[in-house]
Parts: structure tokens; C-alpha cells; sequence
């Protein structure tokens, strides 16, 4: 008898393993009362975008912390690249994740660092394929809105990906390597490849190639589909009650593919790229130098929420215990390996040097966010929620309090920017997770360790 194809080979064979369906959003709904607002869009019926971008390390603290609070506070050395976006962001001081602490688990820092950052929850310790974590705060908003985008999240990342194997201390290096995370043990691999991202957003070729090659997929689908659902109909008389079961989770993927294709249908025609970038053109690959790289992914976000492919998304700068080096900025010792610099004074300068160049890449990302014009001639960034941090403070000592955090955007003016906001020290960072939540439109009692929800944004 005939054996049923796996369901991974049978689901790459639609081409869904590779590349997500190809969706379209809906177009912007007229301003409603705000009572009436519809999650994932602003007052004015702009959509309300959401980004968590992630640095590795920790920081120089000292280097990193405005002087004062409030409205009357200056930025320190770190994050002078930032001074002329000053009125678009919050600071806030005063986050943990008290899950990122070693507890009884011991060793393994970095990849609870970044486990926890945007789940809230202490990782399972295995170097094995039994990873258990939670849903990340981007899932946990695509759950509700991605429906209304043809890509529900985007995830990049500037690292290869990894989901199995040992990275710290007898942790998975899926914890290390993967921000976004669907279920307790299904973490989103991001794409390091920013003319795979382009591909993924757009596809292959000039703009009537991409249309012909999308119509072409779909006619393939759905006539591969009819044959597979034939083929499986037949083939479910000849089985036995378990194997039917395993038939039925065929099936489902089938019917999964099936609501994937009539969306994309109903949304209509991807927009074509060359109506924001002019050319056009797609990038050629990974860049040879690691800024290139982090702006050229930076464009390919800002490309996916200007033409509204996708509200949500994570951006991994690197992973945390990277050991990158810096010879642009003339730091030729790894980023890890500096990072525990036991107070020596040379060190710690390159560590502000490495720290002041990722606030440079974040100042470039939100340039272009602010250039960018969003329904009513009104910058994208307004209408925009960005988190920029990491998940140690100081790497030296791999201190999981204090985080450095930047909220950056007016939330569609739901946000009040241009402040430093100390919170009470110990403040878990999911209740920040929670609040935005709120503003997305998302009801929920509680995420992760979340505590309560805050009132001074």
C-alpha cells in the first residue's frame, strides 16, 4: 500500500514550508469614535504597527542611563546618535525579567536573556529537542490581528538561524537564536537574507513576473489540492483508526493551505515595491559589512510596514553571547569576550563603542520611519510602537534588571514620547508587553509574568 507523504514534505510541496502565502492588507478604515477603534489600527484608521528589535550583550549602564527623568533629561554618550529623535521615544529604566536569573538552573545566561525578553517566561534547560518556553509577545498579537495582513509577523534577524543543538550551559541554541515564539515549543526561525526577505514580501522577478508567477502558485495549489484531497479520500478506507488520525492532521494542513489561498485571493494584488523604492530593486544578498547588513534589513522592515504586508515584527541585531567583532568602529576583540571586562577601563570603551554603534543603526531605523508618510501625510513612525532593547543590563555581570529599553513612536497617539520614565526598580517588563496590548486594541488579563499595566506611557 501506498504510504501517506509527511505532512512537513507534503506542506513543502504547496511551497508553504519555504515561503508564507502571499496576503495583502485591508485598506485603512475610515477614523471612528474611539470606543469603536478597530484592534490593530489607530483613531484616524492608520494601522498601528508594532516592532521589537533586539541587541546583544546588555550595555555600559552608566554610559547608557539619561541624566534626569521627566521631560527636562539629557542622553548620555550611548545614545547621543539618538538626540534629534528625542521627542519620538520613551526611555524607561526600571524593567527585569526575573526568569532570566539563574535560580536553580545555573549556568546559561545569554540564553535565558533571550528566551525571556519577549515571553516573560523561564526557559525549559535542554540541550535537546524537548525546548519549552512560551508564546512571545509578537505572536501573542498576531493571534489577534495578523488575520488582517498577508503576512500575520515578519521576523528577521542578522544571525543564521537555529532551533536545535547546545548553545549555553546546556540550553537549546533555539532560545538564543529565535525572538518569536508561536507556542511554548514552537519557535519562528527569523531570515538573515535580506533578498529572501524582499522575495518573501514580493516575489521573484520584475512586476508582471511576480503577478503571473503568484497566479501560476495558486492555480497549482488548488489543483494539487483537489488531487491530494482525491488521493486521501481514497486512501482513508484502507487505514486503521490511528493511522486515520494521522491522515486527519493531513487533512487539516490541507484545509489550513486551502483558507491560506482563498485569503490571498480575496486580498487582492501584492504592491508592487518600485511604487516606494522607485527602482525597485531588490537587494542582492547579505551585505559584506555588519551595518550594511542591520540598514539593509532595517529598509526591508520599514518596506513591509509602509506597504502594510505585515503590523508585527522582531528584528534579532544578534544573538545574545554573540562574539561579533567590530573593525569598522575599530574594535577587533569579540563582543562576547569584551562584555565581561571586570571593570578594565580599555575594555569598557570599546564596549561604549559597540553600544553607540547599535544606537546609530536604531537612529537610521527611525530616520527612515519618520521620512516615510503614512495615511494623512502623516509620518509612519507616529503611527508606529517600537521596543529596542536587550535582554541583560550589565554583561559583565549578566544582571537581568534594569534593562535598557526605548519605546519609540506616539502608539497613533496613544503614547506620550519625549520622556525618561524611572519606574519602580523590579518592574516586569511584561506588564510594559501587557500596556501595548491594551493599545493594540488586544484584551488580556495577564502575559507572562506580568504583574499589573502601565500608566505613564
Amino acid at each position: 500500500m501506498k504510504q501517506p507523504t509527511p505532512r512537513r514534505q507534503f506542506l513543502r510541496a504547496l511551497g508553504i514550508g519555504v515561503v508564507l502565502p502571499w496576503f495583502e492588507s485591508w485598506p485603512p478604515r475610515p477614523a471612528r469614535a474611539a470606543s469603536k477603534i478597530e484592534p490593530g489600527t489607530t483613531a484616524a484608521g492608520a494601522p498601528l504597527r508594532t516592532a521589537y528589535l533586539y541587541i546583544p550583550n546588555g550595555v555600559i549602564v552608566p554610559r547608557w542611563t539619561p541624566n534626569g527623568t521627566g521631560t527636562d533629561y539629557q542622553l548620555n554618550d550611548t545614545m547621543d546618535p539618538l538626540a534629534d529623535f528625542k521627542e519620538d521615544f520613551l526611555v524607561l529604566s526600571g524593567f527585569e525579567h526575573k526568569n532570566g536569573r539563574a535560580g536553580k538552573d545555573g549556568a546559561g545566561d545569554h540564553a535565558r536573556a533571550g528566551a525571556t525578553i519577549l515571553t516573560g517566561v523561564r526557559p525549559k534547560k535542554t540541550g535537546g529537542s524537548d525546548i519549552r518556553l512560551g508564546i512571545s509577545i509578537d505572536q501573542r498579537a498576531a493571534q489577534a490581528i495578523g488575520h488582517l495582513t498577508r503576512f500575520p509577523s515578519l521576523e528577521l534577524s542578522c544571525d543564521g538561524a537555529r532551533k536545535s543543538g547546545s548553545c549555553d550551559s546546556g540550553y537549546s541554541c533555539a532560545y538564543q537564536f529565535n525572538l518569536s515564539w508561536r507556542s511554548a515549543t514552537a519557535p519562528l526561525a527569523p531570515e538573515a537574507n535580506p533578498r529572501l526577505v524582499f522575495e518573501r514580501l514580493f516575489g521573484q522577478g520584475n512586476r508582471s513576473e511576480r503577478k503571473e508567477n503568484r497566479h501560476r502558485r495558486q492555480q497549482q495549489k488548488r489543483s494539487l489540492l483537489d488531487f491530494v484531497l482525491a488521493d486521501a479520500r481514497q486512501l482513508k478506507k484502507q487505514l486503521g483508526r490511528r493511522d486515520r488520525q494521522k491522515l486527519d492532521e493531513y487533512l487539516y494542513g490541507i484545509r489550513q493551505v486551502e483558507q491560506q489561498i482563498d485569503r490571498s485571493e480575496h486580498f487582492g494584488e501584492i504592491p508592487d515595491p518600485s511604487d516606494f523604492l522607485g527602482s525597485g530593486a531588490r537587494p542582492d544578498g547579505i551585505p559584506n559589512t555588519y551595518q550594511k547588513h542591520v540598514r539593509l534589513m532595517f529598509d526591508m522592515l520599514v518596506l513591509a510596514f509602509q506597504t502594510d504586508l505585515t503590523r508585527i515584527a522582531t528584528f534579532l541585531l544578534a544573538h545574545d553571547g554573540s562574539n561579533r567583532n567590530f573593525p569598522d568602529i575599530g574594535v577587533s576583540e569579540g563582543h562576547h569576550t569584551l562584555s565581561h571586562h571586570q571593570n578594565d577601563t580599555g575594555k569598557i570603551e570599546k564596549l561604549a563603542k559597540i553600544d553607540r554603534f547599535y544606537a546609530e543603526q536604531f537612529a537610521y531605523f527611525l530616520g527612515r520611519m519618520k521620512q516615510c508618510k503614512d495615511i494623512e501625510d502623516r509620518p509612519l513612525l507616529e503611527n508606529s510602537m517600537i521596543v529596542y532593547t536587550s535582554g541583560l543590563s550589565d554583561g559583565n555581570r549578566h544582571r537581568h534588571d534594569n534593562l535598557p529599553v526605548i519605546l519609540a513612536g506616539q502608539g497613533g497617539g496613544l503614547l506620550t514620547p519625549g520622556r525618561h520614565l524611572q519606574l519602580p526598580q523590579a518592574t516586569p517588563m511584561t506588564n510594559l508587553y501587557l500596556t501595548l496590548l491594551d493599545k493594540l486594541g488586544i484584551a488580556a488579563d495577564s502575559f507572562g509574568d506580568s504583574t499589573g499595566r502601565l500608566d505613564s506611557l
